[in-house]
C-alpha cells in the first residue's frame, strides 16, 4: 500500500512514461525509405508478401524486412499480382492506447480539481507517531449573507455595540489614521434561539464584507491535528478576503478550559485559534465574532485582552422586542391579530420560538381553511410551541411576580455592592458576567451574597422561595467551599465541615438584613421587571440613589 504522497505521484508518471512508450513503439515508422529501382528489384525476385498503400507511402513487407517509397513514384499496376492493402489511418490499438492516455489524464484533473473545489485526503501524523489517515475537509469558502439588521427584530441594544464594527469595516483607514485600533474579537453571549448567529450574518451583509462560518464542532477532528489545520485554513482564507468577518458558533465546543485533562487534539485546536488571534496585524481588516451561551466554560486565555475584547450579551427579547420581531414574521402572513397581546403571552421566547409560533399559528390557519390568522390559532398552538421549553420560562402570574422579586433582590445585592452586570432579564436564571479570577474575600463574598439574595428576597416578602434557586444555591456553596478549602479564607488554614455552614448561613443572613433595608428600592426594581421584563445597571443605580 502505498503510504505518501510522493509515492502516488511516482506511480502515476511511471504508468504515463510506460503507456507514452508503448504508444511511440506501436506507432512508430520502422520501414526503410527505398528508392524505384530498389523495389523494381524487389518485384523482379517476386520476394514482396504484401503491399500497404496509405495517402503518403507504399510499404513493402518481405519475409525478412519491411520497406516503404513514396506513393507518387509508384504505378498501382505493378502490385496487380501482389495482394494490396489500403490503410485509411486508422488503428485500433492507437485509438485504445489514447483513449486510455485521456481518462488517466481526466483522472488526474479531476483529483486535481476534487482537492481545489473543497476535498482533500492526505495523511497526519500523531503525537505517537502514528500516521492517520485525514478526514475529508471542505474547502473553507465566504458564505453569501443576505441578512441586514431591518430583517432582524429587537435587539437595538446589540445593534448600537455592532454599529461600531460595521464603520470600521467600511471605513479602517478613519479609524487607524487617528491610531486607534478595533477589537480583534467580538463574543456574542445569550441562551440558545436568540439570533446571535443572524446578527453575526447582519453584520457582514451591513458592511458587505466576506462572511466565514465555521461551527467550534467543525474543528474537533477525529485526528490529532487536523482541527489545528482547519484553523489555520480558515485565518489564511479570511486574510486573503480582507476585510473580512469570521464567525465562529458554539465556540465552547473548541475553547473550554483546559485543566489537565489530557486532550491533544482539542488542545493543539485552542492553541492554533489563539495564535491565529494574535497574528493579526493592525492592518489585517479582519474581525472575528464567536457565540457561546456557556461563557463560564470559556478559557481564561481566550477572553483575554487582544483577542475577544469585547463581549456583548443577547438576552432573551422584551415584550416591546418581541412585537418587533413578531410584526416581521407576520407581515408575510394574512392576519387579524394585536401584536402587543401575543407578545405579552410569549415570555420567555426567544426569536427562533416566536418565529416558530407564526409559523405554526399560520399552518393551523391553513388546515381549518380560514382566510386570516386569529388570536385564537395562537392560543392553540402555543402550548405545541412551548413542549420541550424549562418549566421555568412558562411563568403564570404567580410564578412571575415570584421571579420578578427573586431577580429584583439580586440586582439590588449586586448594584450595592457594585458588580460587573449590564442588566436584569426577568426570564434570565444568573446575572451576568461570571465570576472572574484573583478575588479578594470581599469580593468572593460579595458574589455569594448576590446568588443568595433572590432566595433571601422572596423569603422576606412571600415567607418562601422557588425552585429556581437551585442553579444560584449550589454555586453559592461552591464558592464557599472553594473559600475554605482552597482559598484558606476561613477562621484557620484547614476549615472543619461546620465552617461552610456557619459561612453560609452568616451571609445569608447579612444579606437578609440588606434587603430589608432597602424595599422600596426592590419594589421599584421589581415593578419595571414586572412591567418590561429588564431593567439595566444604570436604571437599577438611578432608582437606588432616588430612594435611599
Amino acid at each position: 500500500m502505498w503510504n505518501s504522497k510522493q509515492n502516488r505521484i511516482i506511480l502515476v508518471a511511471s504508468a504515463f512514461i510506460i503507456i507514452a512508450l508503448v504508444i511511440f513503439a506501436l506507432t512508430r515508422d520502422t520501414a526503410d525509405l527505398i528508392s524505384f529501382k530498389h523495389l523494381q528489384t524487389l518485384m523482379d525476385g517476386e520476394q514482396v508478401q504484401k503491399v500497404v498503400a496509405t495517402d503518403e507511402f507504399v510499404y513493402i513487407i518481405t519475409a525478412q524486412e519491411q520497406f516503404k517509397i513514396a506513393s507518387s513514384q509508384v504505378d498501382p499496376a505493378m502490385f496487380d499480382e501482389t495482394k494490396v492493402e489500403v490503410d485509411s489511418g486508422s488503428d485500433i490499438i492507437l485509438y485504445l492506447l489514447i483513449l486510455v492516455m485521456v481518462l488517466g489524464l481526466g483522472s488526474l484533473l479531476f483529483k486535481w480539481w476534487q482537492k481545489r473545489g473543497g476535498f482533500t485526503v492526505g495523511y497526519s501524523q500523531g503525537a505517537s507517531g502514528t500516521v492517520h489517515h485525514a478526514a475529508a475537509v471542505e474547502k473553507i469558502v465566504p458564505v453569501e449573507s443576505d441578512v441586514t439588521f431591518s430583517d432582524i427584530g429587537g435587539i437595538s441594544d446589540v445593534k448600537i455595540e455592532l454599529e461600531e464594527i460595521i464603520d470600521f469595516l467600511r471605513n479602517p483607514k478613519r479609524y487607524r489614521s487617528f491610531g486607534a485600533r478595533m477589537p480583534r474579537g467580538v463574543l456574542l453571549i445569550g441562551p440558545p434561539g436568540v439570533g446571535k448567529t443572524m446578527i453575526a450574518k447582519a453584520v457582514a451583509a451591513e458592511a458587505d464584507v466576506p462572511f466565514f462560518y465555521q461551527s467550534g464542532a467543525s474543528f474537533v477532528q477525529i485526528y490529532v491535528g487536523m482541527g489545528a489545520k482547519r484553523v489555520h485554513e480558515l485565518f489564511q482564507a479570511a486574510k486573503a478576503n480582507a476585510p473580512s468577518i469570521i464567525f465562529i458558533d458554539e465556540i465552547d465546543a473548541v475553547g473550554k478550559k483546559r485543566e489537565g485533562s489530557r486532550n491533544d487534539e482539542r488542545e493543539a485546536t485552542l492553541n492554533q485559534l489563539l495564535t491565529e488571534m494574535d497574528g493579526f496585524e493592525d492592518a489585517s481588516d479582519i474581525i472575528v465574532v464567536a457565540a457561546t451561551n456557556k461563557i463560564e466554560v470559556l478559557d481564561s486565555a481566550l477572553l483575554r485582552a487582544g483577542r475577544f475584547d469585547r463581549r456583548i450579551f443577547v438576552d432573551l427579547p422584551t415584550p416591546k422586542e418581541r412585537e418587533a420581531i413578531l410584526l416581521k414574521y407576520l407581515s408575510r402572513v394574512p392576519n387579524n391579530v394585536a401584536v402587543g397581546d401575543i407578545a405579552k403571552m410569549t415570555v420567555g421566547f426567544n426569536g427562533a420560538s416566536l418565529a416558530a409560533l407564526v409559523n405554526e399559528a399560520a399552518l393551523f390557519a391553513l388546515r381549518m381553511n380560514d382566510l386570516r390568522v386569529t388570536m385564537e390559532h395562537f392560543y392553540q398552538v402555543k402550548d405545541k410551541v412551548l413542549f420541550g421549553k424549562k418549566r421555568m420560562k412558562m411563568l403564570n402570574a404567580e410564578q412571575k411576580a415570584y421571579h420578578a422579586r427573586y431577580q429584583a433582590g439580586k440586582a439590588m445585592v449586586a448594584q450595592w455592592y457594585d458588580l460587573p452586570f449590564e442588566k436584569v432579564v426577568l426570564t434570565s436564571e444568573s446575572i451576568k458576567p461570571t465570576i472572574g479570577e484573583q478575588l479578594l474575600k470581599h469580593e468572593i463574598e460579595a458574589h455569594i451574597k448576590v446568588l443568595l439574595a433572590g432566595m433571601a428576597a422572596c423569603s422576606l416578602r412571600f415567607q418562601e422561595h422557588a425552585t429556581n434557586a437551585s442553579a444560584d444555591i449550589e454555586r453559592a456553596k461552591e464558592l464557599v467551599s472553594s473559600m475554605l478549602d482552597k482559598y484558606a479564607m476561613g477562621r484557620s488554614l484547614i476549615s472543619v465541615s461546620s465552617d461552610k455552614t456557619e459561612l453560609l448561613d452568616h451571609l445569608y443572613e447579612e444579606t437578609k438584613t440588606l434587603l430589608s433595608s432597602k424595599n422600596d428600592a426592590i419594589t421599584a426594581i421589581e415593578t419595571i421587571l414586572l412591567e418590561r421584563e429588564s431593567i439595566s445597571k444604570e436604571e437599577i443605580k438611578k432608582i437606588v440613589d432616588e430612594i435611599l
